[in-house]
């Protein structure tokens, strides 16, 4: 990886890191530079409730190598304002296609928050897209994580580019795909299991009576 470059060359890029270390910031920054809206959803949304964004996106030059016909920003901690603006936007259309037909059809606030992240990508991607999500398990069960690998796979096999930022070792498992450390020293590829959340997580899997003990006695 050269620097000052970030090489995002597999269909799958995840980005992981310790709290605090910027990978939201970065992907926040990278969906933006894409022309994304900085609350999420589509390049055609422009809403905006607060402005809390880093101004990383402006030094940041986005080189494509590939047309994408669809893409969609996924961030978990502001989903609930572009469900939002997806009603509001069909109760002031009128005499124009539902937009909420594109997501389901039923709205995304009558849903639990899993169902409507599942929702928004079982129908709303469609291929052919690059699709950047920020911590998308933060909605899921593990059962319903795995419904999202499968999903994901096959938006893949339809000529489609995700860029997720995760915490979650089920996710990052995901063959043919490249995982991006964020630390203090910088951005590197690391594998699967070199990461600490798959260290940690296994440490604890394969005996939580020590690792509880440690952790809880005084």
């Amino acid at each position: 990886m050269k620097k000052g470059t970030i090489e995002l060359n597999k269909n799958i890029t995840f980005l992981v890191g310790e709290n605090g270390t910027g990978k939201s910031t970065l992907i926040e920054a990278i969906a933006i530079a894409y022309g994304f809206n900085p609350e999420g959803g589509t390049k055609n949304f422009c809403f905006e409730t607060a402005r809390a964004h880093s101004d990383l996106w402006e030094h940041l030059t986005v080189v494509k190598n590939r047309f994408a016909k669809d893409g969609f920003f996924l961030r978990a901690e502001s989903f609930f304002n572009v469900a939002t603006q997806i009603d509001e936007l069909d109760s002031i259309s009128t005499g124009l296609p539902s937009l909420i037909d594109s997501y389901g059809g039923i709205s995304l606030h009558e849903q639990s928050h899993g169902e409507s992240f599942l929702a928004l990508v079982q129908n709303r991607f469609g291929g052919n897209g690059v699709y950047i999500l920020d911590e998308p398990e933060a909605a899921l069960s593990p059962m319903r994580l795995m419904t999202l690998i499968a999903e994901i796979s096959a938006l893949v096999r339809r000529d489609s580019q995700f860029i997720i930022a995760t915490h979650s070792p089920i996710l990052m498992a995901m063959p043919n795909s490249e995982i991006l450390e964020i630390t203090e020293d910088g951005i590197k590829s690391v594998g699967y299991k070199e990461t600490e959340h798959y260290r940690i997580t296994r440490r604890f899997l394969e005996n939580p009576e020590k690792m509880l003990k440690y952790l809880t006695e005084e």
